[in-house]
């Protein structure tokens, strides 16, 4: 028998329950026992999900309101002096309001406060926030939520097996700002709590603990893999089975470290890496289970179970009932499930699998490993073949003028005319800005009047004249705003746009979109991301229409906004029959038709988004500079159309800059703008030891807290900035767009932001 489990379900529901259960409660419009009641049933759902498509374990423990790094911080009772809850992590029980004021800075009990810091989880587009740490921490059992969420599995009779972020990876993870402080210092202290919580699992009868280690796929210092040994040796006597779990690439120079360990079995992940699988079974301790992560957890392509079987046919062989299967890793990255999405032809379908139907692929490829096939089995084995086939030689994939236009690029279509200085200069001219200018990332509040038009145009009750009228209303309004807020570069506000990604994917050839393919992006943020079927290409301009209206009522310069072809890239589930980089070169192409198109409409300023630059970064720093060589030259290969005059600027979010400051520069944006609020201007100290020559926009307002920030905080914040980098190259804005916060927390907000940038006028005038 080979076991079939998988790392972890997606939690917020197939119609994005939990999400709406959550914004409901922080709105005060539904009650904690109802948001408790709304956790309580999709996790029966999800469970039952998993025991119907017939896996092995259900897996507790992958639930969260807003996080599960969040929820280990509270489990270990690393909760911030700020947030006021000694009294909750002495007694064994931080409030759930606790958790959420440190994911937002608010909740609907408690004194607001700073949020803790948020940042990608390892190369996802998923959030996590960062623990906090601090020499001589000490750790307690400070939350009964998982216990609780295990006896409500075991009463509805399932086979349980938990997840938990594993101790060093949570560490690993986790933030000091002290000077020197060592995280490695808190383990000794950290450990026993990890050995109580393991204790508590075996005294309600779980056998199995999952102890997710993706650090192990990244270059460790000696020092971490020596606390690797050490910790395990410690929690070697726990009276649970434990499997340490690795996913997001391959073990490389780790490998002999995780199969030695002393635990009872280990997850890989063979998608990420196919080639690790041999070794590791080289190498692999005869009591040792190996999971083998075979299903793709991050992507929607339907798994070949033929080929798949035949590849672990070795393994089947060597291992016997040792060998489990699962997903490469937890299917949080993936939509619910494809039987929702009745609108994509047929064709399309065939070719797809969302977390649902990952259950029922792992399940059919463990079963045909063990001998214990079924008619249903070889009947899904022999239609994902004929997809498969089918995929390969649909006329979607290849359009040869998108072959030929990549073909024709030359290098001089990679840079700009000129250097920075240059154009600086002719874009002063040109912008005629004040020292410390004021802008916004990008978007403004959607308003439900806002989503209520889109709704009604798509389903057909609003017809488009009306729904454009409605769209240059918004438009309109948004920037009366600005300008009575005294923003100095406007920007149009995106009402018509559902998703910055999403927006841009629907006008290009060569995406498809889903009606409810949601994923977790942080919190009860949900995106949809397009789906990359074939070759990308730009029928006509995207954004020239909304970004002119917008201009026409303005004297004061107006920016247009386009993401980057990175970010439409990382941000979507792209096509796995040719190298990643072709694909964004394409996508780069089609965007540098649109900054030409912006500029002749006379648009002064073009943001390229890239958020999502340094989450595309390999874990391996030695995959790193082919990355960085490819992405830098798709974002210079769709702004360098531009003109001198015309000031480039682009957007990167929640990313640490040290490491890849040089690309960071090589991208060659006349202005950059960054997340800085919450880590409290920290990231700048990679731009100065740089010297990093061109603007930069340290966000000074985090538009992820509903929290109004105080005019002297941002003066504060940026006096920190000027310390930094020479005050004429500083500009002051949000951290993000403001797509998800309401207009009367803005207003403030932004007025207050103008003033601290008058305030520093002054300063520095």
């Amino acid at each position: 028998m080979t076991l079939a489990h998988v790392l972890g379900y997606p939690r917020i529901g197939a119609d994005r329950e939990l999400k709406r259960a959550v914004e409901a409660y922080w709105q005060g419009e539904l009650d904690r026992e109802s948001l408790e009641a709304c956790g309580r049933e999709l996790r029966v759902r999800h469970w039952q999900a998993q025991h119907d498509a017939g896996l092995d374990l259900v897996t507790v423990g992958d639930f969260a309101f807003y996080d599960q790094v969040l929820n280990v911080s509270v489990l270990v009772g690393a909760v911030p002096a700020r947030f006021a809850a000694e009294a909750e992590v002495a007694r064994g029980e931080v409030e759930l309001d606790t958790q959420f004021r440190m994911a937002r800075g608010r909740a609907p009990s408690g004194a607001p406060a700073a949020a803790c810091e948020m940042t990608k989880y390892f190369d996802t587009n998923y959030h996590y926030l960062v623990p906090e740490l601090h020499a001589g921490q000490e750790f307690r059992l400070a939350s009964s939520r998982l216990f609780d969420e295990v006896a409500e599995a075991r009463a509805a009779g399932h086979p349980v097996k938990v997840v938990l972020t594993g101790p060093l990876t949570w560490l690993w993870l986790g933030k000091g700002r002290e000077e020197g402080f060592d995280r490695l210092s808190l383990l000794e202290a950290l450990l026993p709590v990890y050995a109580l919580i393991l204790g508590r699992l075996a005294e309600q009868g779980v056998e199995w603990v999952q102890l997710d280690e993706p650090a192990l796929v990244q270059d460790l210092p000696a020092e971490w893999r020596q606390a690797f040994e050490f910790a395990y040796n410690r929690l070697r006597s726990a009276p649970v089975k434990l499997l340490v779990a690795t996913y997001f690439g391959g073990l490389g120079d780790n490998l002999r470290l995780a199969v030695s360990l002393p635990v009872d079995g280990l997850h890989i992940d063979t998608v990420r890496a196919p080639e690790q699988l041999t070794a590791v079974l080289d190498n692999l301790p005869g009591y040792k289970v190996l999971s083998v992560g075979a299903i793709d957890g991050r992507n929607i392509w339907r798994a070949d179970l033929a080929a798949l079987r035949e590849r672990l046919a070795n393994a089947r062989m060597r291992l016997g009932e040792r060998l489990w299967l699962a997903p490469s890793c937890s299917l949080l990255h993936v939509p619910v499930d494809l039987e929702a999405e009745t609108e994509l032809d047929e064709e399309l379908q065939s070719w797809l699998a969302f977390a649902r139907q990952k259950l029922d692929e792992t399940v059919t490829l463990a079963r045909l490993l063990g001998n214990r096939g079924t008619d249903e089995d070889r009947a899904r084995v022999a239609a994902a073949t004929a997809a498969l086939d089918a995929r390969r030689a649909s006329p979607r994939l290849h359009r040869p003028e998108v072959a030929q236009r990549l073909e024709s690029v030359g290098d001089g279509e990679r840079s700009r005319d000129n250097p920075y200085p240059v154009r600086a200069k002719a874009q002063r001219r040109a912008l005629d800005l004040p020292l410390f200018p004021t802008t916004t990332i990008g978007s403004f509040p959607q308003t439900g009047e806002i989503r209520a038009a889109r709704r009604a145009f798509k389903n057909g009750e609003l017809g488009p004249a009306a729904y454009e009228a409605k769209m240059r209303e918004e438009i309109a309004d948004a920037v009366r705003r600005q300008e009575s807020l005294g923003i100095d570069m406007l920007v149009h506000g995106e009402a018509e746009r559902n998703d910055m990604v999403e927006y841009f994917g629907e006008q290009l050839e060569g995406y498809v979109f889903t009606r409810h393919g949601w994923v977790q992006s942080y919190g009860s943020r949900c995106v949809k991301p397009p789906i990359i079927v074939g070759d990308v290409s730009r029928p006509a301009p995207m954004t020239v229409v909304w970004s002119r209206y917008a201009q026409s009522l303005t004297a004061r310069p107006m920016k247009g906004m386009l993401t980057g072809p990175v970010t439409m890239l990382q941000w979507s589930f792209v096509r796995d029959d040719q190298p990643r980089e072709a694909t964004c070169r394409q996508i780069a192409l089609a965007l540098r038709d649109e900054v030409a198109d912006l500029e002749a409409a006379g648009i002064p300023a073009i943001q390229i988004d890239e958020p999502a630059l340094r989450e595309g970064l390999p874990l391996r720093q030695g995959e790193w500079q082919t990355y960085l060589d490819w992405a830098v030259e798709c974002f210079r290969l769709t702004a360098s159309v531009a003109r001198d005059a015309t000031q480039i600027h682009t957007h990167m979010c929640y990313s640490e800059f040290n490491d890849i400051i040089t690309a960071v520069a090589a991208l060659d944006a006349d202005v950059i703008t960054i997340e800085t609020s919450r880590s409290n201007m920290e990231l700048l100290d990679a731009f100065q030891d740089f010297a990093y020559p061109n603007e930069i926009g340290p966000g000074v307002y985090d538009i992820h807290s509903p929290n109004v920030p105080e005019v002297a905080w941002m003066v504060q914040l940026m006096e920190k900035a000027a310390e930094r980098i020479p005050v004429e190259r500083l500009w002051v804005n949000p951290d993000c767009g403001l797509k998800t916060r309401g207009w009367a927390e803005v207003e403030p907000a932004l007025a207050n932001m103008v003033e601290a940038a008058r305030e520093l006028r002054r300063r520095h005038g």
